[in-house]
């Protein structure tokens, strides 16, 4: 069995942002829901600035991408036609002692000594409750059955096989099988009250011949295996089990026990992922909705409208941010595997390879790692892919998530999926990773979904999902026959391909895709996708992790303390300013401080303090993980009294919350001084 494991860097940070009113639990008045969570205070502006700065870097400083908000409740065809209903699936296996519910393929190997079971009995001594039942249940058969003589004797037949045997003494094992065998034969009352005290009492032997297995660790003793399963056979109902122990055997690195107490698990078995829920008054099988469980399908859904509105050419993307749900076998670590989570996804379609061939002539393909620059009308769906790659690191560098931290250490790690990992429509995918304190985890995928999205819903409606491309019809015309031919071959294979794999019937399958590739050669096509989707809460768990950090301090007395300083990008923090006076009970002093306030507020997310001394003030700012303090003090008023500003008045003081480092600017300047950093 495996030991809990700590962790104590999480805990810390749970604890603070519950302290600090970053993230609650969901209904925890009622002791919580697993796998939802509330957002606070500076949780709320935290996640709203994040989700402001994706939305404003993928589509307000594009002129190739637009946005759209779809409902959540979609119609349950989408999710027939995207695979959700028959494969969004996790394997499912259940611990046979407890029940918990753990995801197969996230269960930790293991090794050591499985101690086997066949069956258990019961070997527990009948009750007074028991044998009260136990006379209930002959009375009644003897009125139904027995000779009529027994009426009047049988209670003195009773009274003395119970004397002779002495029930209390036994369990119904023993009795069953053992103390009224002999009688139960005989042809005589006695015979037939202990033949019917036999039935009714193997009605108290409970027993079971499942087999159980519990695996220990090596040098742990039988008698904790032995514990496990009598737990496991109490289950049963039986009471005191009585084990039927069978062998032993070593294995290692297996993932069939439950990894808290060695118990055995359940076969693994495929569990929807999808909540369900019923539209309209009648909730019947007809009426069947889902929560959506991603973002993504109601882009390609709507495709075609804001293709046609928004006035777009291929290449071009749609962004949508929203809630998504997921009913997780085993959510965990904290906020990062949610039940409830929002999610940002971009897809941005593109011409397939065909398409770009013919048009320039060639298709480009990367040379060499890191960003390709601008776009250009040669790309194809490689160098699109590695764009989106590098575009959505650069975000994350933009908001303070850089691949490399001040220590050297690796933050952000790419990792390109392997061949076999990839979905089946899927031609690459890149997961971003993040250093979390429980792991490295996948932060964002960015996908090249081949065009298998828009031919899904496109076969499964019947409404065309395909784009006309007058450069592309007018350019394929021009080309010699023989680069035709090439072009059109290699569309039609690729269109056979996904046909096929669909179980389109061989022959219609050729049909369908000959016509797509003659299709092509008029400027037709099925766009193909890049898709970047990243989770709105992994990313917020991401931000609080690396801006968590702990300062240890000295006094002049020598008495160490350490506190907490939040060091978010400026450009993501809750609150971008604290204006503090420096003392509450000097009017002109909270005046001023009050007037900076209200006027910074229309701007950012400022915060006004006044309670406490200035040091303290200072200390939970750094802890909500405010960028820049602002100080009315005297100087304010009577001018600087030192250095080459020396006697100037209408200053304030600003304090770095990262270095602690103080600098004076005049009260003039201060809202274009914070706009330049907070934005």
């Amino acid at each position: 069995m495996a030991e809990p494991k700590e962790n104590v860097l999480m805990e810390k940070i749970t604890s603070l942002c519950k302290r600090r009113g970053f993230i609650f639990q969901s209904s925890e008045i009622y002791g919580g829901i697993q796998g939802f969570w509330d957002y606070g205070p500076l949780g709320a502006e935290l996640k709203r600035n994040v989700k402001e700065a994706w939305w404003a870097t993928m589509t307000r400083m594009r002129d190739d991408v637009v946005g759209l908000e779809a409902t959540i409740i979609m119609a349950p065809q989408i999710w027939k036609a995207s695979g959700h209903v028959d494969t969004f699936s996790d394997p499912m296996c259940d611990c046979l002692v407890t029940g918990k519910r753990f995801r197969a393929d996230q269960v930790e190997p293991q090794s050591g000594v499985v101690y086997h079971y066949s069956g258990a009995a019961s070997d527990a001594l009948l009750t007074e409750r028991d044998l009260e039942e136990l006379e209930k249940l002959l009375l009644g058969k003897i009125h139904r059955q027995g000779p009529p003589e027994l009426l009047a004797d049988y209670q003195s037949i009773y009274a003395d096989l119970k004397s002779k045997f002495d029930f209390k003494k036994l369990s119904a094992l023993q009795l069953a099988k053992d103390s009224l065998a002999a009688h139960a034969e005989e042809a005589s009352p006695v015979g037939f009250i202990a033949g019917r005290l036999r039935e009714f009492v193997a009605l108290f032997d409970r027993s079971s011949v499942e087999p159980f297995a519990v695996l220990l660790p090596p040098g742990k003793p039988r008698e904790s295996a032995d514990k496990v399963a009598t737990q496991f056979y109490a289950r049963f109902n039986i009471r005191n089990p009585c084990l039927f122990f069978e062998r032993t055997e070593k294995i290692e690195n297996t993932t069939r026990f439950n990894p808290e107490n060695g118990a055995l698990l359940t076969d693994p078995r495929p569990f929807n992922l999808m909540f369900k829920t019923y539209v309209g008054p009648t909730a019947t099988e007809a009426d069947v909705a889902y929560l959506r469980p991603e973002t993504a399908q109601a882009i390609f859904a709507q495709f075609k409208n804001v293709h046609e509105t928004s006035r777009q050419k291929v290449p071009f993307g749609i962004a949508q941010m929203g809630k998504a749900f997921r009913n997780e076998v085993t959510p965990r670590n904290y906020t990062f595997r949610s039940r409830e989570f929002e999610q940002m996804e971009l897809e941005f379609f593109i011409a397939p390879d065909e398409a770009v061939e013919a048009v320039t002539g060639a298709v480009a393909t990367p040379s060499a790692k890191g960003h390709p620059g601008e776009p250009q009308p040669n790309w194809g769906w490689q160098m699109w892919h590695q764009y989106w790659v590098e575009e959505r690191i650069k975000f994350y560098e933009g908001i303070g998530l850089p691949r490399t931290n001040d220590k050297g250490e690796r933050l952000l790690e790419e990792y390109w999926q392997k061949p076999e990992e990839l979905a089946h429509y899927a031609r690459a995918c890149v997961d971003i990773l993040f250093k979390f304190p429980f792991g490295t985890q996948e932060l964002e995928g960015i996908a090249a979904r081949s065009d298998f999205d828009l031919s899904q819903h496109e076969r499964c409606s019947g409404k065309a999902m395909g784009v006309f491309d007058e450069e592309l019809r007018t350019a394929f015309g021009k080309l010699p026959p023989e680069k035709q031919t090439e072009l059109k071959d290699r569309y039609y294979q690729a269109r056979l391909k996904y046909l096929t794999k669909m179980g389109v019937e061989v022959a219609k399958a050729g049909a369908e895709a000959q016509e797509d590739a003659d299709g092509l050669a008029k400027g037709q096509y099925i766009p193909h996708v890049i898709e970047p989707s990243a989770g709105v809460d992994r990313l917020i768990l991401a931000l609080i992790a690396n801006a968590f950090t702990e300062v240890t301090e000295t006094d002049a007395k020598g008495k160490s303390e350490t506190r907490v300083v939040m060091k978010f990008h400026p450009r993501i923090a809750p609150i971008k300013v604290a204006v503090l006076p420096l003392l509450k009970n000097k009017p002109e002093l909270a005046n001023k401080a009050r007037a900076i306030f209200e006027s910074l507020r229309p701007h950012m997310m400022a915060f006004h303090d006044e309670a406490g001394s200035i040091g303290r003030r200072y200390a939970r700012q750094d802890e909500a993980g405010t960028p820049f303090c602002v100080t009315v003090d005297f100087e304010t008023f009577e001018g600087i009294k030192d250095g080459p500003q020396a006697g100037v008045k209408g200053t304030v003081t600003i304090r770095h919350r990262d270095d602690g480092k103080q600098e004076r600017i005049a009260t003039s300047e201060l809202l274009p001084w914070l706009l330049a950093r907070v934005r």
